[in-house]
């Protein structure tokens, strides 16, 4: 029987209780309207996967230090001020079946509160002089910019290939994955090498991650948003790339005019999701979560044994078969 996240991350869970009552402390300000803002954010938090591959990495080394809760705090507080900024961008009002902060209190409430939370990340770390984690993890924040503008220059042609699709995904999801890895194993250990190999590891996790989400828009899976959002997004996905590369030229022209211009029609988007379906788009995806998943765990094998690496391939096989 597959353990649940609880069970799996029991190896840490009081470094995640501590870290939660820390991350609270952290947000606090002189300001009212920023702290309701900000406990609303807490209180909506969804599994907080990013620090439970921080600790879990740390451990793989040795004990957690207080460095490891200083890379909590900088990659949970940099991942939620780009989730906020991420609404307002997407004009969403909605983020985990609950209301987005641009909803309830609009845009330039939301901007300025995703501003203050990157800067209280910055400052996490300048104030512990804990420089290497601030450059692992602005290095990702600045892929994810780049991923997201890769995104929307493709969105516009739909001429995205598979290979695009993977520098996308590398880019805008695996890359804090890959962060949190990193800076996990740096806040215990000085091993450039096995610093880089956590990198990978967790590169590799966040592909297998982000396809895994694909594949709950064709229906796989109980995402908590409609079947379809990504096509009404104009967003490629590898189940949508594959169909479109092995359609001949009248019914691709066909689905790419259907995702141009008609992508807030539920009859067409349910035939472009049918065609999906039946072109074997989704086994194809679901291969290529389980090659990446794969090889994330043969990175895992180069480390030696122990509590924190079971743990750690267990939370790699719940990424990929989580139901939502």
């Amino acid at each position: 029987m597959r353990k649940t996240l609880t069970e799996i991350t029991a190896p840490v869970e009081q470094e995640l209780k501590q870290f939660q009552r820390q991350f609270r402390d952290a947000l606090k300000s002189n300001a009212p309207l920023l702290d309701r803002i900000a406990a609303y954010i807490v209180r909506r938090k969804g599994k907080q996967m990013r620090p439970m591959f921080i600790f879990l990495s740390a451990k793989l080394f040795g004990p957690v230090r207080p460095s490891t809760y200083h890379a909590a705090g900088l990659v949970e507080m940099l991942h939620t001020a780009t989730l906020v900024h991420d609404d307002v961008v997407d004009d969403s009002l909605e983020r985990r079946g609950f209301f987005s902060v641009n909803a309830l209190w609009k845009n330039k409430a939301a901007v300025l509160v995703g501003d203050y939370l990157l800067s209280r990340g910055l400052l996490l770390a300048l104030d512990n002089g804990e420089y290497r984690l601030l450059q692992i993890v602005s290095r990702a924040v600045r892929e994810m910019s780049e991923g997201e503008m890769l995104q929307m220059e493709k969105a516009r042609r739909l001429d995205i290939r598979e290979e695009v699709y993977f520098d996308i995904i590398r880019q805008k999801t695996a890359s804090l994955i890959a962060a949190s890895c990193a800076a996990g194993a740096a806040s215990v250990t000085d091993d450039t090498d096995a610093i880089e190999r956590m990198r990978l590891f967790g590169e590799h996790v966040g592909i297998a991650f982000q396809i895994r989400d694909d594949l709950f828009d064709f229906g796989d899976g109980d995402p908590g948003k409609p079947q379809g959002n990504d096509l009404q997004e104009k967003k490629m996905t590898l189940p949508l790339i594959y169909a479109l590369q092995h359609a001949d030229a009248s019914r691709r022209r066909r689905l790419i005019d259907l995702i141009k211009n008609h992508n807030t029609e539920p009859e067409r988007i349910r035939e472009v999701t049918n065609y999906v379906l039946q072109s074997g788009g989704i086994e194809y995806a679901r291969q290529a979560m389980y090659d990446h998943r794969e090889k994330a765990l043969q990175v895992l094998r180069t480390f030696p044994d122990g509590t924190a690496k079971r743990a750690l391939e267990e939370l790699i096989e719940y990424v990929t078969e989580r139901k939502k």
